[in-house]
């Protein structure tokens, strides 16, 4: 009969099969009434799962790491039957969790409505204050396809169709309303108490163009009224911070029908992804990388050497030629930085060789999926490609990773999370190569002494990478750089250097990425400072004003002496109130406003106030540039202020 080892290692022996309900209440009455699943071995299960065998058992209660995922996806189900109990020819399809929430899609004669979703809440209220309990059964597939046809549910038949006839099929039901799904779920929709539908919007039935449109309805799930205030407070603070909306207000950039997925920069925008451009490059050189470019334009036979074509083909912009050569849009730089490796003969003395560009890509993405300057068409790469010896990927991923955080901390970001991401299904090389490449990576985020967690399956075609994660000022989280090891792409493109023993040797090559897109890059930046970039950045650091016109020739001289000292400055000399100019300009985010009156005139000194609204007092235009000077110098880790 079973022993149950727990998670502080006690453990427990039953004279029969026991439930992990059974278990939980066992231990007392509160665990009993707090368990929402069980986690037996590895595997999560829901509380009425029997157990037979000696095993380990965690009970899950609203405290554990997995009960999120279970009360988001038992609200999905609840959301379903509220839908179906209010509008009974709505036909469902699928209802998976998703970041922060839930969504499901509806098969319906109409869209919902505002007013749909607010009867549909209390619906689901209603629901889960009847505490049905929630019961898992199993049928054959084909009965299972039978019993859902029988519903007038083609869409749940349809997915159960095409699961394998040897495969039980796990149905749960509440109260008479069952669905497909392989859980598991809360022992009772008691269990579901905060909750909150967000929006509806419509979804192609298996994401396909081609097919029906469906109506998704999101939502959102958690296990204490607090934390879903917090999300409630994350959203509106991140509806305010959208940099689309920044972008209009500080005329930096916008984006139109006729060039979609592509940007027209604004003087002021163009200013800031200059600044992005000269900083990384100051960085670039300082480790030792030298800046390349390569073609934009190259003939598909390179892409499909590459391997690019069979995995990203259908997302290149191509062209064909009046002789018939197809050529693509590169969609990323790795395969011209091999081309300009293999010009000459390389030595290992030559290794590591470190070639960085700014290259200009293009990728096609789907218009639904399109987001401002977080996900377009056309942008901007910092790539860098290290071509190394096998001995050499250690000590080069560890100055990589450590050139990484160090550029981020200048931007602000201290959090970073980093993700290991080891071999896809999808892939070129052999298992060696990949177990070689994982392994080489492994030993190098030990050695720059990083903690990471694993993310399977979502490295690169050619190679497994370390992804670094930003959290921003709302906790949001933004994958940007990566680092990854590749040991197929040189050898496919006929890249190789001459070792100590004069042989031919293939390299291995280190893919590099810091801002990843600096489109995408400038947008977090926008959302992360809420507009108010660091001065180093700003696309004008310090605004010079007037009280009155007595004062014009003076502000010329100030800004005329700050514009010489290297500092974007502007000076407003308009008619205005001076209180109104420096509203308009706290508005506009500047980060510095100089105010000159009769006084500061006669004492050639300068009133120095911030965007935020401290009095940083007098001082001369000598004293000021020369504070600001050590600011800028620090990207941005000090200011005036401090």
């Amino acid at each position: 009969m079973p022993v149950i080892t727990l998670p502080d290692g006690s453990q427990r022996n039953f004279d029969q099969p026991v439930t992990v309900a059974g278990v939980a209440a066992s231990i007392g009455a509160g665990l009993a009434r707090a368990a929402l699943a069980g986690r037996v071995g590895d595997r999560l299960v829901d509380t009425s799962f029997l157990i037979a065998d000696d095993t380990r058992l965690e009970i899950v209660t609203d405290k554990h790491p997995a009960a999120l995922e279970i009360i988001r996806h038992s609200a999905a189900h609840l959301l379903a039957q509220a839908v179906q109990s209010l509008f009974p020819e709505a036909q469902v399809t699928i209802g998976p969790v998703i970041e922060d929430g839930f969504f499901y899609d509806f098969a319906y004669k109409r869209p919902f409505t505002p007013e749909d979703l607010v009867a549909i809440e209390a619906k689901m209220l209603e629901i889960a204050k009847a505490d049905l309990p929630v019961a898992r059964t199993e049928m054959p597939r084909d009965e299972a396809v039978g019993y859902f046809l029988g519903l007038g549910e083609k869409y749940k038949a349809e997915i159960i169709a095409a699961i394998p006839s040897s495969e039980p099929i796990s149905l749960y039901g509440q109260g008479g309303w069952v669905d497909l799904c392989r859980g598991p779920h809360v022992p009772s929709t008691g269990k579901l108490k905060v909750f909150k539908l967000m929006k509806v919007a419509g979804a192609y039935w298996r994401g396909d163009s081609n097919n029906e449109m469906l109506q998704r309805i999101y939502g959102t799930a958690w296990t204490a009224e607090k934390d879903l205030k917090d999300y409630l407070h994350r959203l509106e603070e991140a509806e305010k911070r959208d940099h689309r909306r920044i972008g209009r207000e500080l005329d930096l950039f916008h984006m139109q029908e006729e060039a979609p997925g592509a940007v027209f920069w604004h003087p002021k925008g163009w200013s800031v992804f200059q600044s992005l451009i000269s900083y990384m490059r100051a960085k670039q050189q300082a480790a030792g990388f030298e800046e390349v470019s390569g073609p934009e334009l190259m003939d598909r036979s390179l892409w499909e050497a590459s391997g690019h074509w069979e995995k990203f083909g259908e997302n290149m912009f191509t062209t064909t030629t009046p002789d018939e050569r197809v050529y693509a849009i590169k969609p990323m730089n790795c395969p011209g930085h091999v081309q300009i490796f293999r010009q000459g003969l390389r030595s290992y003395r030559d290794l590591p060789v470190r070639y960085a560009e700014f290259g200009k890509v293009h990728r096609y993405e789907p218009s639904g999926a399109l987001h401002g300057l977080m996900r377009v068409r056309a942008f901007t790469q910092d790539d860098a490609h290290i071509f190394v010896s096998p001995e050499q990927i250690t000590v080069e991923s560890v100055a990589v990773t450590r050139l990484i955080l160090d550029i981020y901390r200048d931007f602000g970001f201290d959090d970073v999370r980093i993700k290991f991401s080891d071999r896809p299904e999808k892939r070129v090389g052999s298992d060696d190569i990949w177990d070689k490449a994982e392994a080489a990576l492994q030993e190098a985020a030990r050695v720059a002494g990083i903690d990471f967690t694993l993310n399977p399956g979502e490295g690169a075609f050619y190679g497994p990478k370390l992804e670094f994660v930003l959290r921003d000022a709302i906790g949001r989280d933004w994958q940007c750089g990566t680092l990854q090891v590749d040991l197929n792409l040189p050898g496919r493109l006929g890249a190789h250097y001459v070792d100590e023993h004069s042989q031919k040797k293939t390299p291995v090559m280190l893919h590099r990425a810091i801002f990843g897109s600096l489109e995408r890059f400038l947008g977090i930046l926008l959302e992360h400072h809420a507009g108010k970039l660091p001065a180093w950045l700003a696309p004008t650091q310090v605004v010079v004003m007037n009280i009155t016109d007595r004062q014009d020739e003076y502000v010329r001289e100030v800004g005329e002496f700050l514009n010489n000292h290297g500092v974007r400055v502007q000076t407003d000399l308009r008619n205005e109130k001076v209180g109104f100019k420096i509203r308009e300009h706290t508005l506009q985010r500047v980060p510095y406003l100089l105010v000159a009156g009769d006084k500061e005139v006669a004492a050639k000194l300068l009133s120095v106030r911030t965007r935020s609204g401290k009095d940083l007092g007098q001082m001369s235009p000598q004293t000021f540039v020369e504070r600001l000077a050590d600011e800028l110098g620090s990207h941005g880790r000090r200011t005036l202020e401090d």
